[in-house]
């Protein structure tokens, strides 16, 4: 089995490449968990379907002009990625974005996600 620190090298080199939704579908276990830092329907989202729907509801509403991604830092079954995006949210303004992942493992596959921003 691979290592946190291989498993998350990888995760960046897909991120790194524009692979997103790769990324998740390769390392996300069936019950993966993504947390969001804001209320709403998208705090928290269970399940891989669940999680994949998210991510294609934020690409078919966002319009991504470069992305800067930053890491891993890995401690144990946890690693954090840095992404720096700069978007067009559909109908809205172009602005930049700070986010960072903290990813949790469990068996090699991501349990848990949750995402914290820069305001």
């Amino acid at each position: 089995m691979p290592t946190t620190q291989e498993i998350a090298e990888d995760l960046v080199a897909l991120c790194r490449q524009g692979k997103f939704d790769e990324s998740g579908e390769k390392f996300w276990s069936d019950d993966v968990v993504s947390l969001e830092a804001m209320p709403g329907e998208m705090a928290e989202i269970a399940g891989k379907e669940a999680v994949r729907a998210k991510g294609e509801w934020w690409a078919a509403n966002h319009e991504v002009h470069g992305v800067v991604v930053e890491g891993p830092y890995v401690n144990g079954d946890q690693f954090v990625v840095r992404f720096k995006m700069d978007l067009t949210p559909k109908g809205g303004e172009r602005t930049t974005m700070d986010e960072v992942g903290l990813y949790t493992l469990v068996d090699g596959l991501i349990v848990e996600e949750q995402f914290f921003y820069a305001t």
